[in-house]
C-alpha cells in the first residue's frame, strides 16, 4: 500500500502517477510569473543622463538625469538631480528637482529640494522638504455627462461675450498662473 514501486497495470508495465511534475501541462513563458527584482544603482556608482523602464529601481547611488519607472526607491546614500516620474516613489536620500508620483514617502532622513506632485504624500518627523507640495486629482464627472456640459456652454458664453468684451476694452486677458 505505501511502496515506493509503481503499481503495474494487467499489461505489466507501471502506471504513470498522475501527480508527478511530468504529468502537469508545460505552462507557457507568458502564464508564468517571475518574481520582478528591482534594479539597483551601487552606492559607488554614478549615472549621468535619464534613467526608463517599466520596474522598480532603488539607487543608492548617484544619478544626474530625469528617472521615469513604476517604483523608485532612494537609499540613505542615494542622490538623484534631476526630474522624477513614477506610480510609486519612497525617499531616504537628497533629490534636487520635481517629483511626480501618485504616492510619494519622505522618510526622515530625507532631504527634497523641488516641488512634488502626487495624490498621496507622506512625511516622517525630520524629513526636509523644500518646494511646493501639489495634489493632483482625477476630475469627478458623472457617468454619461462627460459631454454633456460642452453643449450648454457656447449658450451661455454667448450671453456673456459682450459684457466681458466691454469690460475688457477688447484685449484678451491673460489667465493668472499659480
Amino acid at each position: 500500500m505505501f511502496s515506493k514501486q509503481p503499481t503495474k497495470t494487467a499489461s505489466g508495465r507501471p502506471e504513470p502517477k498522475l501527480d508527478s511534475p511530468a504529468a502537469a501541462p508545460p505552462e507557457s513563458p507568458a502564464t508564468r510569473k517571475s518574481p520582478k527584482v528591482a534594479s539597483l544603482v551601487a552606492e559607488n556608482m554614478t549615472i549621468e543622463g535619464g534613467v526608463s523602464g517599466e520596474g522598480e529601481l532603488h539607487i543608492d547611488g548617484v544619478v544626474r538625469g530625469d528617472i521615469r519607472v513604476s517604483k523608485l526607491t532612494i537609499g540613505d546614500t542615494g542622490h538623484v538631480e534631476g526630474s522624477i516620474y513614477a506610480e510609486a516613489v519612497e525617499a531616504r536620500g537628497r533629490v534636487i528637482g520635481a517629483i511626480t508620483a501618485k504616492q510619494v514617502r519622505l522618510y526622515g532622513t530625507s532631504y527634497v529640494d523641488g516641488d512634488i506632485t502626487h495624490e498621496q504624500l507622506a512625511m516622517e518627523t525630520g524629513a526636509f522638504f523644500q518646494g511646493r507640495s501639489l495634489k493632483f486629482q482625477r476630475p469627478a464627472a458623472p457617468a454619461g455627462q462627460a459631454n454633456a456640459p460642452s453643449a450648454p456652454a457656447p449658450a451661455a458664453s454667448q450671453d456673456e461675450k459682450p459684457a466681458q468684451t466691454a469690460a475688457a476694452g477688447g484685449a484678451p486677458q491673460p489667465k493668472p498662473v499659480f
